[in-house]
């Protein structure tokens, strides 16, 4: 399909004829030589003598080819361009923060696997988070890690199997033993500053109580609802153990009715898998559509075939002279 991208161009046309009606003709002055035997030479030569100005008439080839001069150079400066099929651009519209506890207790293996056997805690929120990651295909998110210090382990990205990558290379204590859930909240905060979409969601999962935070997690999800950020909490540890290796899970309800969000508890993988699943149904992927259709200038086209019409109208002007015609 063929646009023009200057359509108005095409007012010009008329433009020629309104020059030859209202301007005046070039003239130009010339020398002449008077000769006393001027009224032989014109009966010799046949020409019936004149005086005053002489206005040079075209030929109709002539005029066939200055009106498709002029054609070519209106189209050329219109812009003609060729449409391309429509791309259709799918743009997240929401970014996603994975927030996920990595301290000591995520060590034990007191979850079990479809299978019966008992199973350490990370591996299954892993494999059940990679099943996750894998589906949410078209959203940004990143991974943040958090034990006695949180971690951006992963910055937002689409390219979500390079993020399982990064979520396979985590392991127990890497960021320390202990639990920081309010730092580890805000650097999810700072890391949604990247962002510019407004729909903001951070899903925290941990098994143990706040120990070494710079920020409690209370003022931590005061921030995050006045961000916008809304917190999905998921609390896989032990209710009933003492100290640290305590989930503190009215804290992680309280973290997600400030924000706007929902609490889950799992203690096995199967319960973990339905958490997440009911994550991503209430949290269905959304995308911003954008489409265009690629151009193609082929405004070089009439350009090229004027100027080899004025090339060929000059030369064969200049043959017509070397040849002792007219023109």
């Amino acid at each position: 399909m063929i646009s023009f991208a200057s359509l108005w161009v095409f007012l010009l046309l008329p433009l020629p004829l309104l020059v030859y009606w209202f301007a005046p003709p070039h003239r130009e002055e010339s020398n002449a030589i008077r000769i006393p035997f001027f009224r032989h030479v014109v009966q010799a030569a046949g020409i019936e003598p004149r005086s005053g100005s002489i206005i040079r008439t075209r030929t109709w080839a002539q005029t066939v080819l200055v009106i498709f001069i002029w054609l070519m150079l209106l189209t050329a400066l219109a812009r003609p361009e060729k449409l391309g099929d429509p791309v259709i651009i799918e743009k997240s519209a929401r970014d996603v923060v994975l927030s996920l506890d990595i301290s000591g207790s995520m060590d034990q293996r007191d979850f079990q696997a479809p299978d019966g056997t008992p199973k350490q805690r990370l591996a299954a929120v892993k494999d059940v988070l990679s099943n996750f990651i894998a589906d949410r295909q078209g959203d940004r998110m990143a991974l943040i890690i958090f034990g006695t210090r949180a971690f951006v382990q992963a910055p937002f990205t689409e390219d979500l199997k390079s993020l399982n990558g990064f979520l396979d290379q985590t392991e127990v204590g890497m960021a320390g033993p202990n639990t920081a859930l309010g730092d580890a909240i805000g650097l999810g905060i700072r890391t949604f500053e990247s962002s510019d979409v407004e729909q903001r969601l951070m899903i925290v999962l941990s098994d143990g109580a706040d120990t070494s935070s710079r920020m409690t997690p209370v003022n931590a999800s005061a921030v995050a609802a006045d961000k916008g950020v809304v917190i999905y909490t998921v609390g896989v540890g032990d209710p009933n153990a003492s100290g640290e290796d305590r989930v503190d899970l009215d804290a992680l309800q309280d973290i997600a009715n400030r924000t706007g969000g929902e609490y889950f508890y799992a203690d096995d993988e199967a319960a973990l898998q339905a958490t997440y699943q009911r994550i991503d149904e209430l949290n269905p992927r959304t995308v911003e559509t954008q489409s265009y259709r690629p151009r193609q200038s082929m405004a070089h086209y009439p350009l090229g075939i004027a100027l080899l019409l004025i090339l060929g109208g000059s030369l064969g002007q200049y043959i017509i002279q070397r040849r002792g015609g007219t023109a």
